[in-house]
């Protein structure tokens, strides 16, 4: 049973990453291109907004509600640490990756789909059993 709710947790938090994906995409190119915002302060918006998104997403939808009554500003909290350390972890792998492996420079994409099954694991590790404990796992 543990398994299979695992799976199923699992399966709703790539879904609503997917979603945050777009998220940060769209703003990003929005404040980047249409508004003419400096691309770092437009990444640090839309990660920000993006980070937001999913940590409402995943409370509703991959783990429920949480039991604490720590609130959910502790909550968001520990879940935009974990989501910043996700992408530190997905960024480093890419590198790491990149300059070990001068032959796949050619193809950056499978250094970045490493980096981000990394970072995935770390995030979902993470929202599992740190930022979404005291919460039930919606089946």
């Amino acid at each position: 049973m543990e398994s299979r709710s695992i799976r199923y947790s699992f399966s709703r938090f790539v879904v609503v990453g997917a979603f945050g994906f777009l998220i940060d995409a769209s703003v990003l190119t929005a404040l980047n291109i249409y508004f003419g915002v400096n691309v770092y302060l437009a990444r640090a918006a839309s990660f920000s907004l993006a980070t937001l998104a999913t940590w409402w997403l995943n409370r509703l939808f991959t783990f429920g509600e949480s039991s604490s009554n720590e609130g959910r500003t502790r909550e968001y909290a520990r879940y935009f640490a974990t989501q910043v350390g996700g992408a530190l972890i997905n960024l480093g792998i890419f590198a790491l990756l990149m300059h070990q492996f001068r032959s796949l420079q050619p193809w950056p994409v499978i250094p970045l789909t490493a980096g981000a099954i990394g970072g995935l694991v770390f995030n979902y590790t993470l929202a599992h059993r740190w930022v979404f404990q005291g919460g039930r796992i919606n089946e």
